[in-house]
């Protein structure tokens, strides 16, 4: 908010070890949101995902990611990843996302 103005994006957190459909259709209609208003959500996660090409990325101590866009209405998302400029961009299902924020969580505008 320093950066983009005053109350400009909230912190969400999905504080159990899954995320549940209405804490998934959430996330899915903020990113939704945020991507539109030509911003990025900012997703803590901890622990293994799989992205759609069936790639695995591990951050068992946890990582920030951004997600910079979606498609199928918002059933996949991508993600731009600072961790490996090899898989600097991927894309993902929201629903595995969602678990993969579980335990922590994003913020959003």
């Amino acid at each position: 908010n320093t950066e983009t103005g005053s109350d400009v994006y909230r912190s969400v957190e999905i504080s159990t070890p899954e995320a549940d459909t209405t804490q998934t259709d959430t996330l899915r209609e903020d990113i939704i949101r945020t991507v539109d208003d030509g911003r990025a959500v900012v997703a803590n996660i901890a622990g293994t995902a799989t992205d759609t090409n069936g790639e695995s990325h591990s951050f068992a101590g946890g990582h920030y990611i951004a997600v910079n866009g979606y498609r199928d209405a918002g059933d996949q998302v991508k993600i731009a990843d600072s961790a490996n400029p090899n898989t600097a961009e991927y894309w993902i299902t929201t629903e595995a996302l969602a678990d993969w924020i579980a335990t922590r969580g994003y913020s959003t505008s």
